[in-house]
């Protein structure tokens, strides 16, 4: 009998085709599944059994006439029908000719559990290069490689190899988990069953030689029962389909949240300035996601416990310098439970206020006595049912508060049903969100407010966590999708001091008058008046003041002379082999205050626009606001309302004000950079920018820029695709 042959040059699925084939397949072949129970490669059929899945699964092993019982095929060329999903168990090698077998097929999307691509040196390289090129050239979807597997609960599709899935009655709900990491979403599963959190499907990417984080869950976006989404992130490559995911989950109301490893200095030490120093790695992936609408937690256990808060608090625009940051108001049982919580709110910035003097009037009517602190410490008065009652609708409907936490004490862990009843009957009664913090380890109050879509935490941490991350939740930038993510970066160089300010001249970021003076020529008269600055100009020398090359407060012709030639001596005593050959002179500029504004350009996400407060310490006080390049004005007022140091330049206590406006104008500026077509500027700063009076304006008295060398940009980029 001669095998069939199937329908090849199927095109690449994307979107709800692709979730067709991916997540809900009619038809799955388990491509070298094992008949040894107590291997890797024999759990997703005994998974998927277990579960009771409705489609048709085959199984090939070209070693056996049968598999756990079942008939075996030799190849996937002898099977009966195409697959409309293909998981490859194999070892690294016969996963890429298993892979081209699916691609002649013209099977849609194969997953590769295999390991030892591009991880496992240039050999590895050259195996992940051959999938890439087999996916692209047949048309069939790759996940993986090192992917463990995908999760359809609703579809009872439990394709993968992840031992946490031997757990029965997996609970269903509308959450859907995307992950780089494969064991992950067996320990969210296990996690999320005991907190009652329900899952709409669970996706491990592994290598992501084709199929992202971000396409995946874009394309379960117009799934009804899909209602949020959690991310857990090892990096951020493939940031492109990341943000056009997160952009079109804004649009349709399914809040996303993610949990990010990666907290490396490296690529902040190997920075040339100081926005590089201030904008690692992590730093730019946390502003990314912000600036997509994505909320971002620090732990494990807000990953689980976020989605139901983000579903009741919508995200906050910031509205500028004067923002007032988000309340919330704390009513407790247990003193030290209250305090524990408040004290992990405020180390995270959230603000913890007591109630106002109407709010105390409305209190005591109710029989309440708040006390004159933070907390309402309700006692033990509060495990009644009244009584709690009663405070939470004062409390929710005080405008002193855009969130109020009820903190439960010991009796959630013995009576969980009278103690969480007043939580969960109040928290629809008012729009205003309610959470708990449940103090004592109480499994069955946390699964019952979890039940009634009240948002509550186990630990005083993840409240903390959940809480400042949902608060700093934004809402994605308008025009984010037109903002070009970098790919490779290119060899960088640096331009003098005099170069940059032509450069940030073009984008309109005016600077102090410079003279370029040669060192072996006589002072000459100078187009600005004494006192002035003289500065090292040098293109490979950006921390001037480092090697002695800047002298301040010049009075005249004969002190710049003497200056220029002590310049020349320090920094050719501290740089051995360095010629110092020209100087560079301004007026000395004096203003209320001084900021820096800075660009980088990150290798993964594109290009980063930050706000800081200026001088040789920044990096020190870490006190700086980030967003992606480029930013409008009301962007830019919200980054300077964010930066604490500037609050001084807003006249703070009788200060003299700064003119805020043109700091805005200069972030805007600058941030444009990221958008000139005949340069690439991977690094450039303005340290400082000096803030004149309200109205006077704002000039650059320092500037350093890092350019892409002409070709090798492309060729970086080339590289990438």
């Amino acid at each position: 009998m001669t095998a069939p042959t199937f329908h090849t040059g199927v095109g690449r699925r994307t979107g709800s085709a692709l979730a067709d084939a991916l997540l809900r397949p009619r038809v799955v072949a388990l491509v070298g599944v094992s008949d040894d129970l107590a291997k890797t490669a024999a759990r997703p059929l005994r998974f998927l059994r277990r579960a009771g899945f409705g489609g048709t699964v085959y199984s090939v092993n070209p070693t056996r006439a049968t598999v756990q019982g079942e008939t075996a095929h030799p190849s996937l060329s002898a099977l009966p029908e195409r697959p409309d999903h293909a998981f490859i168990l194999t070892g690294t090698d016969a996963a890429v000719a298993a892979l081209e077998e699916c691609g002649r097929l013209g099977v849609p999307v194969a997953t590769i559990l295999a390991g030892g691509f591009s991880e496992s040196g240039a050999e590895g390289v050259e195996r992940e290069r051959r999938l890439r090129e087999i996916g692209w050239s047949y048309g069939v979807r790759v996940l993986g490689p090192s992917s463990i597997g995908v999760v359809n609960v609703r579809e009872k599709l439990v394709l993968t190899a992840n031992a946490a899935f031997a757990e029965p009655d997996l609970p269903v709900g509308g959450v859907f988990v995307g992950s780089h990491s494969g064991s992950l979403i067996g320990a969210l599963v296990s996690r999320g069953k005991a907190r009652g959190v329900g899952f709409a499907g669970l996706v491990s990417v592994g290598g992501e030689v084709d199929l992202s984080v971000g396409e995946i869950c874009a394309a379960t976006l117009d799934d009804p029962a899909v209602t949020g989404y959690l991310l857990f992130l090892e990096s951020m490559r493939n940031a492109d389909t990341l943000r056009a995911f997160a952009l079109e989950a804004a649009k349709r109301g399914k809040p996303v949240a993610a949990y990010k490893l990666g907290r490396s200095v490296e690529a902040a030490e190997l920075a040339v300035s100081h926005t590089g120093a201030l904008a690692g790695e992590d730093d730019v992936a946390d502003t990314f996601l912000k600036d997509c609408g994505v909320a971002r937690v620090e732990s494990f256990d807000g990953l689980l416990e976020i989605l139901l808060l983000l579903n009741r608090l919508p995200a906050r625009p910031s509205t500028g310098v004067k923002d007032v940051r988000p309340a919330v108001g704390v009513v407790t049982t247990t003193g030290g439970g209250g305090a524990m919580a408040i004290d992990q709110l405020a180390i995270r910035g959230v603000r913890v206020v007591p109630p106002s003097a109407d709010t105390v009037r409305r209190l005591a009517e109710a029989g309440i006595a708040a006390g004159s602190g933070r907390l309402v410490d309700l006692t033990l008065a509060g495990t009644r049912y009244d009584v709690m009652k009663a405070a939470l609708g004062v409390m929710q409907t005080a405008p002193e508060f855009d969130l109020v936490l009820a903190t439960v004490g010991s009796s959630a862990r013995f009576q969980p049903d009278l103690a969480v009843k007043p939580v969960i009957d109040s928290a629809n009664e008012h729009a205003k969100p309610l959470a708990a913090f449940v103090v004592p380890e109480a499994p069955e109050a946390l699964l019952r407010l979890a039940a009634a879509g009240v948002p509550c935490f186990r630990t005083p941490e993840s409240c903390g966590d959940v809480i400042a991350a949902a608060f700093a939740r934004r809402p994605p930038r308008a025009g984010l999708e037109a903002i070009a993510l970098s790919g490779e970066l290119a060899e960088g160089r640096m331009i003098d001091e005099a170069e940059a300010y032509g450069l940030f001249a073009r984008v309109g970021v005016p600077h102090a008058p410079v003279a370029v003076l040669d060192v072996d020529v006589p002072v000459p008269e100078l187009p600005f008046a004494y006192p002035v600055v003289a500065k090292i100009l040098h293109p490979d020398i950006a921390h001037k003041t480092d090697v002695g090359g800047v002298t301040l407060n010049i009075a005249n012709a004969e002190g710049l002379a003497a200056a220029m030639a002590g310049i020349r001596s320090r920094v050719e005593a501290a740089r051995p082999g360095t010629r110092v050959e020209r100087i560079l002179v301004q007026p000395m500029t004096r203003g209320v205050g001084e900021v820096l504004i800075g660009l980088r350009r990150d290798p993964q996400v594109g290009p980063v626009v930050m706000l800081a407060a200026g001088g040789v310490l920044t990096e020190i006080y870490r006190d700086r606001a980030l967003r992606m390049a480029p930013v409008d004005r009301d962007t830019a007022f919200a980054m300077i309302g964010e930066v604490k140091a500037l609050q001084a330049l807003a006249g703070y206590r009788g200060r003299p004000a700064g003119d805020l406006a043109a700091v805005a104008d200069a972030l805007v500026a600058v941030s444009r950079l990221a958008t000139l077509e005949d340069v690439t500027v991977l690094e450039a700063e303005i340290n400082p920018l000096m803030v004149l009076g309200e109205g006077q304006g704002a000039v650059a008295v320092d500037a350093l820029v890092r350019l892409a060398v002409p070709g090798s940009d492309d060729a970086g980029k080339q590289a990438h695709r």
